[in-house]
């Protein structure tokens, strides 16, 4: 290669390199801030992460129901279902193309008088194995495609979880949504009627039998906070601040206090958008034979905002304290905990 050559080269690459450059990002690394260490365990977290990674609904406009960012973190989620789709349903497009010319083939055959046309019991069995993979094929598909729709609904129910606001009990003034809450809390949402809501209350801020209630303080230990929703007979959610603060001891409740739990307790805001998203969870535990205003239901969020569990009932604290961080698995890879669990 001559030298005219070589400078030629150097500066095409030298060009092509300013020219990748030009279109790159100004900033491509984001560096989260650091909650402060004075910030409760409880309180929400103002980092930019939220607490789905579908929260951010509004990349695009829908289209087959969901946002392209939903679809986005479907295909992050399962990188090979459009690789398996396209596979699968080009093998049933082809078995398809092939049981017509074996059909055309097992006609000739029955009929006769064609000098190029194979046995028919041959023709039969072509017909046979492409019927086959038509059907195979086809299924696969049809699966793997319910597959993707049920996790775009995941999807889309997470991003509706997230965007739930909530008030601190012991700030009625302040509002925060619940991807605020991604890794600094656990969330129970407790819901039921006005009698499930009053014993709800009572269990947390009332002396039981002749032990001493230490409820709240366990649950700030694991990082759990609480969010008790009042429910109407119209599967509306009503004032459940208001049915909290007058719910009353009953006999065997000693030293009541309905401010107790005030650090662990959060209570729904904007009641229309949480209706919304219980009416699927409703429809459910009704068609299992449950009573959600009498019985109520739990439904506990992990700290990476996926549900861990749904239960029907008053939360069992004890055995839901104890568990907790094996369950939802902190001290097994939760980024961030290092610190807090001694790892290292």
């Amino acid at each position: 290669m001559t030298t005219s050559s070589r400078v030629a080269v150097a500066s095409a690459l030298f060009l092509l390199a300013g020219s990748i450059n030009a279109f790159a990002p100004s900033s491509s690394i984001l560096v989260p801030s650091q909650p402060s260490s004075s910030r409760s365990s409880l309180s929400p977290s103002r980092s930019s992460a939220p607490l789905f990674s579908s929260t951010e609904d509004d990349l695009g406009e829908k289209f087959g129901g969901y946002t392209v960012k939903q679809r986005l973190r479907e295909e992050v989620e399962s990188p090979f279902r459009k690789v398996r789709l396209g596979f699968f349903g080009a093998s049933a497009a082809s078995a398809l193309i092939a049981l017509y010319f074996s059909l055309l083939t097992a006609f000739k055959a029955s009929t006769g008088g064609f000098a190029d046309v194979p046995p028919l019991d041959e023709a039969l069995t072509s017909v046979g194995i492409n019927v086959a993979g038509v059907v195979v094929c086809s299924a696969l598909v049809y699966r793997d495609w319910k597959a993707g729709e049920a996790n775009l609904a995941r999807i889309a129910k997470g991003g509706a979880l997230a965007r739930l606001v909530v008030s601190p009990a012991a700030s009625s003034k302040e509002r925060a949504a619940l991807k605020d809450y991604r890794r600094s809390s656990r969330v129970i949402l407790c819901a039921g009627g006005p009698s499930y809501i009053s014993t709800l209350a009572r269990s947390l801020n009332s002396d039981q039998l002749s032990d001493e209630n230490r409820i709240p303080e366990a649950l700030s230990d694991v990082d759990v906070l609480v969010v008790p929703i009042l429910l109407n007979e119209n599967d509306g959610v009503a004032d459940t601040r208001r049915a909290w603060v007058e719910a009353v001891a009953e006999e065997g409740d000693r030293n009541f206090d309905i401010t107790r739990s005030d650090d662990v307790v959060a209570f729904p805001q904007g009641n229309a958008a949480w209706a919304d998203y219980l009416k699927d969870e409703l429809e459910t535990a009704r068609g299992q034979g449950f009573d959600v205003l009498d019985k109520g239901f739990t439904i506990t969020v992990k700290k990476n905002g996926r549900i861990l569990r749904r239960a029907t009932g008053q939360p069992q604290w004890g055995g839901l304290i104890g568990t907790m961080e094996v369950m939802d698995g902190s001290k097994f890879g939760m980024p961030g905990d290092d610190e807090k669990y001694g790892g290292n």
